[in-house]
């Protein structure tokens, strides 16, 4: 067993390696504080594919926080979406390190046994991640760390407990290797480019702690590494298919159109397997795939070539050039906001529902049970891009994208005081040819304008790519799919014009010069006030009013010892209005009570059944009461549903009498004032003043 320890900002960080999961190829139990992560890591046969078969799961089991899982089933099952944006957070770092062109699969799990409120099991799972692919046989060019950095009173914080976040302006997760940021994912409350470099470079220095203790627990029991022999193209090969291709490849790739420029390299590709490939050679079949493997190779490289040459992207565009955007809002007519957002040839339709606090998310966190009240949501249908394939739920990409959006967005959201409702959008992308995550950030921008929600600013999204050769390089802004996939580099930023909202990266090579990354987010932000320009140019602010087809929110408060005569017997009475008059109703416990509907008569309705129900009596105030009830010294006069008070005889007239009965009679309708309600609520009440009054 071998163990290495830290101090690290104030918690003592520990990896432990030998002890639990011997038969994996590596495992670790990383610990910090009392949270406590087993990660293993595995690794299988090669397999016939033409990428890395790597899987990374983190699982969180509730036990962790000694608790009992919810369900009927009561216990753990399908990953949630904090758990699966977590596998992913741990595999984006990771992935490029293994060797290029590995196809044995590997395995990654991590598994939280241990969980307190301060420290978050993400940043553990990721150290000890790389930490077990440094002691297996397993080829990795690790190591890499994790860890969150946040801002509170411009002091910068490494990995802030649950209160420093709460506080926080932003809060970012960042892995890094030895020499440079790999990934970053997180968000910030419209803070400016500079201060989130300074940021992130700061965790990056911070990190290199958790690095070096991964590398001295290699040097204590790291085993040595698996030799993965990569399948070589024969020189002969490539030089025939760059033979062929040459000049080919550049012009099928600089055809603007997506779908035209798929034909044509699908029919050179069969051109060029025509003309080096015999179909009755008994070696055909294999000969094909290294011929398919070699234009791949060409494909790959002359484009790239291609475009640091000349400085031109595969569509024509220079590098800081934005896509033609075309905007339209007030898409569907029954919907509470919606937009159609089109860029070039990346589409979405977003819609924006606005409903009740009853129609919150309930989220059962390892931590406990939170609500949200405000939620995006991505779909990615394969129509989108031309493609045919069986519809599941949500995929680790699509509840990426819709994280990502959803926290670009959230930082301009009114709160729930401010706007007492729940916010869903759901952006469907319809065209995808690269950025469809950021055509869903400026869409949802878009929709919540035009449903009234009083957002703070307008957001807007642009992806980033990066073309690295030695000492030249490209930034494109705005990237196609085509220059995802060829690219270095996915660096997505959203904000508004006053700063960053959100920031996603990743780094598919070693690492990422430092004056780079500078480069590119200050070219993020021109394009990103680029669009929010083209955006502020269809609606640049909130609509004044909600879609006709909105529930309206009519928000008052009612003493609360009323609460319960609202409520009735078994919800009887509250139950009765709702369906009465097609109404929503919610009661807080402070007396707050919220009333929904789209109808407004059917709310005026409602809402004098319930002021009725909850009023109280006001001093010097004339009601029309009942008699109750008849007594020697006076009667009980009810005045409001439910409450009652005390006619006194002397208060009946202004002439003596001598028997109550003489003037009034149980169930008589009387005038009254109300003269006093004391501490212990008990009303005073006046026959005789109110006469007067009513005289004149």
């Amino acid at each position: 067993m071998h163990i290495v320890k830290r101090d690290f900002h104030g918690r003592e960080f520990s990896l432990e390696s030998g002890k639990v999961a011997k038969q994996a190829n590596g495992s670790i139990m990383a610990r910090m504080g009392d949270t406590t992560v087993l990660i293993t890591v595995g690794m299988g046969d090669e397999k016939d594919a033409d990428f890395f078969p790597l899987s990374c799961d983190y699982i969180e089991k509730t036990y962790a926080a000694g608790k009992i899982p919810g369900g009927y089933f009561k216990r753990e099952g399908k990953l949630s979406e904090h758990e699966t944006l977590t596998s992913r957070i741990i595999d984006r770092p990771i992935r490029p390190l293994f060797p290029e062109g590995m196809r044995r699969e590997v395995q990654v799990i991590a598994t939280v046994l241990s969980a307190d409120a301060n420290n978050e099991p993400d940043v553990v799972a990721l150290c000890g991640a790389s930490a077990a692919l440094t002691v297996s046989d397993i080829p990795f060019e690790g190591p890499v760390a994790g860890v969150r950095v946040g801002r509170v009173n411009g002091k910068l914080i490494i990995n802030p407990s649950l209160e420093e976040r709460e506080q926080s302006d932003m809060n970012f997760f960042v892995a890094g290797s030895r020499d440079a940021i790999v990934m970053v994912e997180g968000g910030a409350k419209e803070v400016s480019e500079d201060e989130v470099l300074e940021a992130l470079y700061y965790a990056h220095s911070e990190m290199q702690a958790l690095i070096d203790m991964q590398s001295e627990l290699g040097g204590q029991c790291g085993l040595a590494k698996v030799e993965i022999k990569v399948p070589q193209i024969a020189p002969e090969v490539l030089e025939k298919v760059q033979q062929f291709c040459a000049g080919k490849i550049e012009a099928a790739m600089t055809i603007q159109v997506k779908h035209e420029r798929k034909e044509a390299l699908s029919k050179l590709k069969e051109e060029m397997l025509e003309a080096l490939v015999n179909p009755e050679d008994e070696e055909a079949d294999s000969k094909t795939a290294e011929i398919k493997g070699a234009f791949s190779e060409y494909h790959y490289d002359a484009v790239r070539n291609y475009m640091l040459k000349n400085k031109i992207r595969i569509d024509g565009r220079d590098s800081k050039t934005v896509r033609k955007i075309d905007i339209e809002t007030t898409l569907l007519p029954r919907a509470h906001g919606s937009a159609l957002f089109t860029r070039g040839e990346t589409q979405a339709i977003v819609v924006a529902t606005l409903g009740t606090a009853t129609e919150a998310q309930r989220i059962d966190s390892l931590l406990g049970e939170e609500e949200k009240h405000f939620m995006l949501h991505y779909n990615f249908p394969p129509f989108s891009v031309g493609e045919v394939r069986f519809l599941r739920g949500p995929g680790r990409r699509e509840i990426g994208h819709g994280a990502l959006a959803e926290r670009a967005i959230r930082a301009v959201v009114p709160s729930a005081d401010e706007f007492p409702y729940v916010i869903r959008v759901v952006s469907e992308i319809t065209e995808s040819n690269g950025s469809s995550s950021m055509a869903s950030v400026c869409g949802a921008s878009l929709s919540l304008m035009d449903a009234g929600v009083p957002i703070k600013a307008p957001v807007a999204g642009v992806a980033m790519g990066l073309i690295e050769s030695g000492s030249d390089y490209m930034i494109l802004t705005d990237i196609l799919g085509d220059e995802d996939h060829l690219g270095d580099m996915d660096f997505k930023v959203c904000g508004t014009e006053k700063g960053i909202t959100a920031l996603q990266m990743d780094i598919k090579i070693k690492g990422l010069k430092k004056e780079i990354m500078v480069e590119a987010m200050n070219q993020a932000r021109e394009g990103r006030l680029h669009i929010l320009e083209k955006m502020n140019e269809v609606i640049s602010k909130s609509r004044t009013e909600l879609s006709e087809f909105a529930p309206r929110v009519t928000t008052f408060k009612i003493s609360t010892d009323k609460i319960r005569d609202l409520i009735g017997p078994g919800g009887k009475t509250i139950r009765s209005i709702t369906e009465s008059f097609g109404v929503k109703i919610e009661v807080q416990d402070d007396g707050t009570v919220s009333l929904f509907s789209s109808d407004r008569d059917k709310t005026e309705e409602a809402l004098k059944v319930i002021k009725a129900l909850t009023e109280e009596a006001e001093v010097g105030k004339i009601y029309t009461g009942v008699v109750k009830k008849i007594t020697d010294f006076g009667a009980f006069v009810e005045i409001l549903p439910g409450t009652s008070g005390l006619l006194h005889i002397s208060q009946i007239s202004d002439d003596r009498v001598e028997e109550v009965t003489d003037v009034l009679s149980e169930g008589e309708q009387v005038p009254v004032k109300v003269l006093e309600v004391d501490r212990q609520g008990k009303i005073r009440l006046s026959r005789k003043e109110a006469l007067e009054e009513l005289a004149h």
